[in-house]
C-alpha cells in the first residue's frame, strides 16, 4: 500500500511537470558579466589587428613616424585628452559604488559626469581630426593613425550610449544595492575603453 503511495506522488510530479527540465549551469560567472568579458576578448583581438598593422609599418618596413613632411601629432592636446578619459574612470567608479551602498545622489552624479567626460573625450578628438593637418589617404601612417584613434572613438561613442541610458535609468531610481547590472555591465566596458586608450595613446602619440 506504502508502494503504491510512492509510485502515485511520483507520478503526480511528473505530470506536474511541463516543458525541458532546468539547465545545469556549472559556470559561477553570471550571463551577463560572461558575455561581457566574452565580448571584450573579442575587442582585444580587434585591436590587436590595428596595432599590428602599425607596428609593420614602423618596424618591419623601416618607415618613420611622425612628425612626415613638417606635420606632427599633436601630443600635449592628446596628453590632456588621455587625463580626461581616465578620470572618468574613477567617475564611472564612483557611481558603481554609490548603487552598491544606495546612494543614489553619487549614482546619479557618477554616472552624469562620466558621460560628460567621454563626451568631451570625443569632442576633442574629432577637432583634433579637423585640425591635425593630414588626412587618412595622405599615408600609410595617417591611414593608421585614423583607424585605431577612429576604432578608439567609435568605442567610446558605443560607451557613452551604454552610460545615457545607465543614466537615464538611474535617475528614474532602476538601480538597487542588489540589483545594478545595468552599472556595472557597462562599467566593465567603460574601463576597457579607457585602458585601451593608454595603450592607443602610449603608442601612437609617445613612442
Amino acid at each position: 500500500m506504502e508502494s503504491a503511495s510512492i509510485a502515485a506522488d511520483l507520478s503526480h510530479e511528473h505530470d506536474d511537470h511541463h516543458g525541458p527540465p532546468a539547465p545545469n549551469v556549472s559556470s559561477r560567472v553570471e550571463a551577463q558579466f560572461l558575455g561581457m568579458l566574452l565580448f571584450i576578448i573579442s575587442e582585444i583581438m580587434l585591436f590587436g589587428a590595428f596595432f599590428t598593422a602599425y607596428f609593420f609599418i614602423r618596424v618591419v618596413n623601416e618607415a618613420h613616424w611622425f612628425p612626415i613632411d613638417g606635420v606632427g601629432l599633436p601630443v600635449a592636446i592628446a596628453g590632456i585628452n588621455t587625463a580626461i578619459l581616465l578620470s572618468s574612470s574613477f567617475t564611472m567608479h564612483w557611481a558603481l559604488e554609490g548603487a552598491r551602498n544606495e546612494n543614489r545622489r553619487a549614482l546619479c552624479v557618477g554616472l552624469l559626469t562620466t558621460a560628460l567626460l567621454g563626451l568631451t573625450f570625443l569632442s576633442i578628438q574629432v577637432n583634433e581630426y579637423f585640425h591635425i593637418g593630414f588626412a587618412p589617404s595622405d599615408s600609410a601612417q595617417g591611414t593608421v593613425f585614423y583607424g585605431l584613434t577612429g576604432l578608439h572613438g567609435a568605442h567610446v561613442f558605443v560607451g557613452l550610449t551604454l552610460l545615457t541610458f545607465a543614466t537615464v535609468r538611474a535617475f528614474r531610481g532602476h538601480f538597487t544595492a542588489k540589483e545594478h547590472r545595468g552599472v556595472e555591465v557597462p562599467g566593465i566596458y567603460w574601463h576597457f575603453v579607457d585602458v585601451m586608450w593608454i595603450f592607443v595613446y602610449s603608442s601612437l602619440y609617445l613612442l
